[in-house]
């Protein structure tokens, strides 16, 4: 092996003297650890929603709905509804619409896409069917 050939230093390179745009940074430590912990909101939110078993949707907006579907489908005659009837509508509702999500979900996967497009929903209810994609 021959000699070993040393780097010519590098002269350090000048900063142009161009005024900052916008107010100045904070401490880069603070920044970095909060942009660190930014980056998986969602993440935490999606786990923390997997542990749940709450409801996802409010029942108030929810109950305005199906008393507004039920009037149009009545021609106008207003019944009441059992708050239990309601509770039982919106869980079915929502186990519903979370299968339909993650059968729409494994499509856009297929199709070798991260985000969910309305295409993938349509072609998870079209591949369901009549019974079970609501026609």
């Amino acid at each position: 092996m021959g000699p070993r050939r040393s780097r010519k230093p590098e002269t350090p390179r000048r900063r142009t003297t161009t005024p900052t745009r916008g107010p100045p940074r904070p401490s880069a430590s603070g920044a970095a650890s909060r942009s660190r912990f930014r980056r998986f909101v969602w993440l935490r939110e999606m786990r923390k929603l997997q542990k749940s078993t709450d409801l996802l949707l409010r029942k108030a907006p929810f109950s305005r709905v199906v008393r507004e579907i039920c009037a149009k489908f009545t021609r106008g005659v207003d019944f009441s509804w059992q708050a239990q009837a309601l509770l039982a509508l919106q869980e079915a509702a929502e186990a519903f619409l979370v299968h339909l999500f993650e059968d729409a979900y494994l499509l856009s996967l297929h199709a070798g896409r991260v985000t969910l497009f309305p295409k993938d929903v349509q072609l998870a209810r079209r591949i369901r069917g009549i019974e079970e994609g609501l026609g």
